[in-house]
Order: structure tokens, then C-alpha cells, then sequence
């Protein structure tokens, strides 16, 4: 169990620490010098086997808040300290609404310096105490009388918190493991360390991690749990982890970045929607209103955007979006708090919802009623209920869920929310390294549309033996990826729903045919198209051979291409659709002996000069059969002419 400290700068945090434990947790020349805490500080006294219990001191003056904010990350219970000689100070309620907003409801209250008031005064304190406490998490909170230099009533305190560190049991970890770094230091003999607080997750000697926002990946060559050596560390602990990898340098991670397992990878990020709360004792806060961020260790400015109205009136409660200056990383229910322009002021704060959001349509409807979602899933602690937020999301957006992303926002086993949506009655289709989620409705919706797109083009042009596959995803679903749509696509296919057709898909019975006039041209062209299939003559050089009209035998090719009877390789240059086929195997054989096909290689084995060749090679480029780079041609989609 972790007890954090609270309360105005001189109440006695630090001594209150030292009577409890026998640990100074003041460790800086300049705290010792000044006599108050600017960093936070760290004791964990000898307990029995099997216990565990820790002390989190953080300053109280408001110049270093934010070291409190830091400070606070993994507290299970908080200690409030308050001098009854002084009674309730300005910080003392700054202190309270910050945990309260950061969503710690367990502790306890120390009312320290009782040996220099009287009865009275003791009373009086703790009404103003009872009254600060009242509306927020801890109002049934115990208050202890204590002196740290008499000892008197420390005995009764220290009894409580030992007899509730041994009855806690120790949650399971959940989600993969992430560490808010608050120290970056480097130790001779072993290089990069960072120390923090494990956010969630476990850790061993030897995984592999990444430095968040830069992206670094580092492997974990020791590390230090509760400030003892320790081969694994969990969720809750204070952990110091050695860091070894490319690249892995003191000025590769900071005060305020993560370390964070490798499946919590995403882009750089300068904006997160959150669910914000204004305190009641503040001016009403104007969307986009520049601010001070505290979220996680890190230390950011930024603005406010404010997502349903221009303003949030004090005590409100509104989504919105922090665009900050640099770039963080963020998951669902990660907790922020934010001040005013001068970071003289706590203005309020909140929970993130989303740590990688869309850059566009933050404010559309679909797009709050899923943030909505999120932040009812995350006000019931974590690890998160997702049920609800994956119904909401496969019901907004039927044509499919980036499970992925939502792996990386829950910090959630990819396994277990597959399995969540098929107990749905969704499907879970996975491509190419990348994951999507459907809803059983959304599925049917989707081949619903499927059809009818087909069926109209039918209607639209009877000449097209159908549509090609990338052409019918733009028309059905434009915001899902091609290799997404290929596996829906091949279902459809394989219950016969759908006919295809070499590149083109259509609905069963589709019959096409030229006009007469067209297919009479056809039939004179043909011949002399299959004379030499691999290099026919042009349109002009027909027309001029049979004496025919050169529009029209163009407009006849053209339709004939429609229909797949050929396919137009270069400017009114119209190839076989069989000769095109024999082309492509021909790429293929060169591809499979000696990785590509080149040009020379190609034109010796077509007869055709060199100019011809890479023209065709060309086309099948433009066709995304094969790829070019530099000399060589690769072939990307060996199931084109199957």
C-alpha cells in the first residue's frame, strides 16, 4: 500500500514521515537548507513478510505543485496533514481539490503540532477540517491528533495504517505495463535509468520497452522495485528500471515521459479528448483558454477546446480536447489537472478518454456519443467495463471498429476484447497486421450495400462485365481498408452471393453484350489483334487496314475493355484480355527466378523492342499487379490474372 501526503507547506509532512517510519525523506541539499520539500520523497519502512507499505511525501508550497502532482501518481491512500496551529491553508484546499480530482477517495487526516494549541483551538480545526472534507470522497475520513515532536497520538496512527496495509490484499495487475518517469539519470557501469511509478502492467529483467513520445526501444537490464533489488516489478510500485538499447542516451526520455510495453505504440500526439470538471470556486472557463497541464509526471501548456459549448460554467462538467504544446502519451482513464495561464491557480481537470483521437469531426454527434461512452466506462474505475463502449462503437460505426486503437486507448489484452465482440455476435477480421471489429448488423449492412451497389452499376452500365474490387470499396465502404474489405468481399463470393470475374465482381446471372454495330467491329478487329498478341497494331493502323471508321473502332475496343475482352495497355493500344494474362505470367516466372522483372530480361522473352516492353511493364504498374522500384518491376498481387 502507497500513502501519499497532502497539505499546506510547514503543516509537518515531512516530520509526521520521519516519526512514522524513521525515514527523512528530504534527500536535496536545498530541501535541507530550506527546510521544506521541493521534491517528492520516498520511505518504505521494515514491515513483515508477505506486507507492503510506503510513503509518498510531496511538497505543499504551490511553487512546486506540480512535484505534488508527480508525486501522486499510484497513491492508494492519502494521509492530509494539517497544523493545528495554522488550521486549514490555501494549499490545504488546493491539495484536496486536486485529489479529488485525480480520483483518490481512501485516507486518512493527520492534525499535526497538537502540543502548541489548546482543547479549543484542537475543535475548532478539525470543524474546518470536517467542512473542507464534506463534499468530496473524504468526508468520513478519520482525523488523528498527532505531535512528531512529542509522539503523542503517532502511535495510534501508525497502528491504523500497518493494520490496513496488512489487510489489503494485492489486486492483480492489469493491461500492459507503463511507468510515469519522474527521474532521468545516468549511473556509471550501467548507463540509463529511469525511476517512476508502475501506472499498470508487470515488468521483467530482460523485456523489451519503448520510450514514449520519442519511440525508442530499450531493453530492461536490472531493475529496482520499493527501492530493492528485484528481478519483476507490478502495477503500484515505485520501480527503477536500467535501460540498455540503440539509441538509449540520457537525453532520450524525460522528467514526464512513459515507459511503456511495445503494443502501447502509437504516432506522436499533441491533442487528447478528456472529461473535464471545473471547480466550483473558479471563473467560468472560455473554449480554447490557454492552460497549465499536469497529466501523468509531465508538466505541459496548452489550450482547452471545448467540445459541446463555448463555455463551462464553475462546478460544470464538459468533453473536450487539450491541445498541448508537445507531444504525450495517454490512455483511457488517465488523470489530468490543469491551472491557469500563470500556473498560479488549480482551474480543474479531469480523466482522458481518448489518446489518439481523429483529426477531424471531434464535435460530430457520432463522435461524443463514443466519448460519451468512454467516460462512463472510465468513471467506474479501472480495470475498465468495455462492454458497454465496444456496443456503443460497433452500433455507431457499422462499417467497422480499429481494434488496434482501441487495444492501445483501453491498454486491453487484444485476445480478450476479439472475444468480447464475437460473445456479441460480431466478427473480428484480422489483415495484413491489423485488426477490425463488425457488428452482426453492421456485417449485414455492409453486404446489403454491397449488393445494391452492384445491382445499380449493372443497371448504369450494362456493358461492364462489373465492378473492380477497389472501385466497389470506395462506393461501399471508403473509410475501411482494402484488405478488410477483401475478406467480407470473399465471403460473399464463396456463398455465392457474388460472381467474380477476374478483376471484376458482379451479382450471379449478370449478363453483358456489346451492341450490334459494336460487336460487328469486334469481330473484324479480332483477327488482327490476335495476329500479334503482344504487339497488336493501334487503332488507326486498323482502321486504315479495313477501311473502317477509326471513333468507331475505338468506342467498340473501349466497350470491348468494359467487358474484359481486352485491356487498353497504352494509348490506343488494346491488347487481349489472354494476351494480357500471358504477360503476367510471364512477370511472374521472371519474378520467382530472379525476384523482378526487368526490362531486358522481359523483352527477350516477349520479342519486342525495349520501348514496347517497358511501356506494358508500365501498365502492369499502373494496374498495382506490380510495383517499380528502380529497375525492377515486383510483383505485388499474384492472384490478379488466377
Amino acid at each position: 500500500m502507497i500513502v501519499g501526503t497532502a497539505g499546506h507547506v510547514d503543516h509537518g509532512k515531512t516530520a509526521l514521515i520521519q516519526r512514522l517510519t524513521g525515514i527523512d525523506t528530504d534527500r536535496l541539499k536545498e530541501e535541507k537548507a530550506r527546510g521544506l520539500t521541493i521534491e517528492a520523497g520516498f520511505a518504505y519502512p521494515e514491515v513483515e513478510p508477505g506486507m507492503e507499505l510506503g510513503f509518498v511525501d510531496v511538497p505543499g508550497h504551490e511553487k512546486f505543485i506540480h512535484n505534488m502532482m508527480a508525486g501522486s501518481a499510484g497513491i492508494d491512500s492519502v494521509l492530509l496533514v494539517v497544523a493545528a496551529d495554522d488550521g486549514v491553508m490555501p494549499q490545504t484546499v488546493e491539495h484536496v481539490q486536486i485529489l479529488s480530482l485525480l480520483g483518490l477517495s481512501r485516507g486518512r487526516v493527520a492534525l499535526t503540532k497538537c502540543d502548541l494549541v489548546d482543547a479549543a483551538r484542537l475543535a475548532r480545526v478539525e470543524s474546518e477540517i470536517r467542512q473542507l472534507l464534506s463534499a468530496t470522497p473524504l468526508a468520513e475520513a478519520s482525523i488523528y491528533r498527532v505531535s512528531s515532536h512529542t509522539g503523542e497520538g503517532v502511535g495510534a496512527l501508525r497502528d491504523a495504517l500497518w493494520t490496513e496495509a496488512a489487510q489489503r490484499h494485492e489486486l492483480p495487475a492489469w493491461g500492459a505495463f507503463r511507468l510515469a518517469v519522474d527521474r532521468v539519470f545516468t549511473k556509471t557501469g550501467a548507463g540509463l535509468v529511469v525511476t517512476g511509478t508502475a501506472v499498470s502492467g508487470t515488468v521483467h529483467e530482460g523485456d523489451m520497452l519503448r520510450l514514449e513520445p520519442s519511440g525508442i526501444r530499450a531493453r530492461v537490464r536490472s531493475l529496482r522495485r520499493q527501492h530493492r533489488e528485484s528481478e519483476q516489478a507490478r502495477q503500484g510500485d515505485r520501480v527503477a528500471l536500467n535501460l540498455v538499447g540503440s539509441g538509449v542516451e540520457r537525453d532520450a526520455i524525460v522528467r514526464g515521459g512513459w515507459v511503456v510495453d511495445e503494443s502501447l505504440e502509437t504516432p506522436p500526439l499533441q491533442r487528447v479528448d478528456v472529461d473535464i470538471t471545473l471547480l466550483d470556486n473558479v471563473t467560468a472557463l472560455k473554449h480554447w483558454t490557454p492552460v497549465h497541464v499536469h497529466l501523468g509526471v509531465a508538466r505541459l501548456t496548452g489550450r482547452v477546446s471545448l467540445l459541446e459549448g463555448q463555455r463551462l460554467e464553475p462546478g460544470g462538467r464538459m468533453l473536450g480536447q487539450l491541445a498541448l504544446d508537445r507531444p504525450v502519451h495517454a490512455c483511457l482513464g488517465d488523470r489530468f489537472v490543469i491551472r491557469d495561464h500563470g500556473g498560479q491557480m488549480t482551474l480543474g481537470g479531469g480523466t482522458v478518454l481518448d489518446g489518439d483521437p481523429p483529426r477531424r469531426g471531434q464535435r460530430a454527434p457520432k463522435r461524443l456519443t463514443w466519448l460519451t461512452a468512454l467516460a462512463e466506462c472510465a468513471a467506474g474505475g479501472s480495470p475498465y467495463d468495455i462492454v458497454r463502449p465496444l456496443e456503443t462503437g460497433l452500433s455507431l460505426w457499422p462499417e467497422g471498429l480499429d481494434l488496434d486503437k482501441l487495444v492501445r486507448n483501453f491498454n486491453s489484452d487484444q485476445q480478450d476484447l476479439a472475444a468480447r465482440v464475437e460473445a456479441m455476435g460480431g466478427q473480428v477480421i484480422s489483415a495484413q497486421g491489423h485488426v477490425w471489429a463488425f457488428s452482426r448488423q453492421g456485417l449485414e449492412a455492409v453486404k446489403a450495400r454491397t449488393l445494391e451497389t452492384l445491382q445499380h452499376n449493372h443497371v448504369n452500365e450494362p456493358s461492364m462485365l462489373g465492378t473492380e474490387r477497389e472501385r466497389l470499396r470506395r462506393q461501399v465502404m471508403p473509410g475501411l481498408p482494402g484488405a478488410f474489405f477483401r475478406p467480407l468481399l470473399n465471403a460473399m463470393i464463396e456463398v455465392g452471393h457474388i460472381e467474380r470475374h477476374g478483376p471484376f465482381l458482379a451479382l450471379p446471372g449478370h449478363q453483358v453484350a456489346l451492341d450490334e454495330a459494336d460487336e460487328r467491329l469486334w469481330q473484324q478487329v479480332q483477327p488482327l489483334l490476335a495476329d500479334t498478341p503482344f504487339e497488336p497494331p493501334r487503332v488507326r493502323d486498323m482502321a486504315a487496314k479495313q477501311e473502317l471508321d477509326e471513333q468507331a473502332i475505338r468506342q467498340a475496343l473501349m466497350a470491348c475493355a468494359r467487358l474484359g475482352r481486352v485491356y487498353q495497355v497504352r494509348k490506343d493500344h488494346f491488347y487481349e484480355a489472354m494476351a494480357v494474362e500471358r504477360l503476367a505470367g510471364i512477370i511472374k516466372r521472371l519474378d520467382a527466378e530472379h525476384g523482378a522483372a526487368r526490362a531486358a530480361d522481359f523483352r527477350d522473352h516477349i520479342g519486342t523492342g525495349r520501348k514496347l516492353a517497358i511501356q506494358i511493364l508500365e501498365f502492369f504498374d499502373r494496374l498495382g499487379f506490380t510495383r517499380r522500384v528502380r529497375d525492377d518491376h515486383i510483383v505485388l498481387r499474384h492472384d490478379m490474372f488466377e
